[in-house]
């Protein structure tokens, strides 16, 4: 069985669950103490889908301004990215900064497929979602102006939507490579 490689950046503000994704799609675990990540972490993972042998490789990139300029190296070789941002109260502003974040994709790594992910979605109910700043419609006309390959609400703490959402990425970077 061939393998496959692909390197995938995940980016976002500080806190918005970045690596808890990573490591529920990876380790299926969630942990709940907030440890942030300094430079970034990669975590190597296998997944065979579709009798096709994938290697991911996510770098989880720190959302902190102080990461700002280390952050540029860590882009090079990526395949793609997914752009994370909170449902959480706490993190409001992040849907506000996918413009920055996707601005510094684009510079690091061209045109890439990118994958925006809605994390936390457990900590919202269905009226706070539709009166929210991003609600479906709004994150939809959003993805679709930006020539996302697709948004995801996701919870890292529940499981919504992790594996539909990594699986979505790792098949279409997959049917566009050439082989």
């Amino acid at each position: 069985m061939a393998e496959i490689k692909f390197k995938i950046v995940v980016v976002g503000d500080a806190a918005v669950g970045k690596t808890s994704l990573i490591r529920k799609y990876t380790k299926g675990a969630f942990e709940e103490d907030y440890i942030a990540t300094l430079g970034a972490q990669f975590t190597q993972h296998e997944e065979i889908i579709d009798r096709v042998n994938f290697r991911l490789i996510f770098w989880d990139i720190a959302g902190q301004p102080t990461f700002e300029r280390m952050r540029q190296k860590f882009y090079s070789g990526s395949s793609g990215a997914i752009i994370v941002f909170s449902y959480s109260s706490e993190e409001r502003k992040s849907f506000e900064n996918v413009d920055k974040w996707l601005s510094e994709v684009k510079k690091h790594c061209g045109n890439i497929q990118i994958a925006l992910f809605g994390n936390k979605i457990d900590l919202v109910n269905d009226e706070e979602l539709h009166s929210s700043e991003y609600s479906d419609s709004s994150v939809e006309g959003y993805v679709k102006e930006h020539n996302f390959l697709g948004y995801y609400k996701t919870s890292a703490l529940t499981g919504q939507g992790v594996n539909d959402a990594f699986y979505a990425l790792t098949k279409r970077l997959y049917s566009l490579k050439d082989y």
